[in-house]
């Protein structure tokens, strides 16, 4: 695969995708068990643990990262289809408001963030060089199907960084 050029995404990516070190395929194979492992090792008492009024639980983080893989991972195929339609944006805050995720355990959403990610890089591993250059518009910005692949790593990688940091104190 072609490395990413900066002119294939908007700066606004740039957080995320500066995270992503190396080959995305290999990080985003990675992250199939290492997210989950992550997951696995916060404290109970944590999950539901918002680090300030107004801030997601660790749950809502969570929920946040697989619907934002699947919001991205969309538009890599639309865009990858060729589909050149404008995409509108997503609101993040309206879709943890309404997705009931401290109703969840954090066994729950890493059983869904495999089933996520393994089907989204079926797909991603199909994508010719050709397909993975196409660019649409999304959130009112140029995008190529190959940025997509790095902004769904770096999310998570950002996120979980976040996990680390604010919630956990840097454990």
């Amino acid at each position: 695969m072609n490395p990413l050029r900066s002119d294939e995404y908007p700066a606004i990516y740039s957080a995320y995708i500066d995270t992503v070190t190396g080959d995305v395929m290999e990080l985003l194979n990675e992250q199939i068990t290492a997210f989950p492992e992550f997951l696995a090792g916060i404290p109970a008492g944590k999950s539901e643990f918002a680090y300030a009024e107004g801030k997601w639980t660790i749950k809502e983080v969570v929920g946040h990262v697989i619907d934002t893989e699947r919001v991205m991972a969309y538009r890599a195929l639309r865009f990858g289809r060729n589909d050149t339609k404008e995409l509108i944006g997503f609101e993040p805050d309206d879709f943890v408001a309404n997705a009931r995720f401290n109703e969840r355990s954090l066994e729950s959403f890493s059983e869904e963030f495999v089933l996520v990610r393994k089907s989204n890089l079926e797909l991603f591993k199909h994508f010719n060089e050709h397909e993975l250059a196409r660019k649409g518009i999304a959130s009112e910005r140029l995008t190529s199907v190959r940025a997509f692949m790095y902004i769904i790593a770096g999310h998570l990688n950002h996120h979980r960084n976040i996990i680390r940091e604010r919630y956990l104190g840097g454990e």
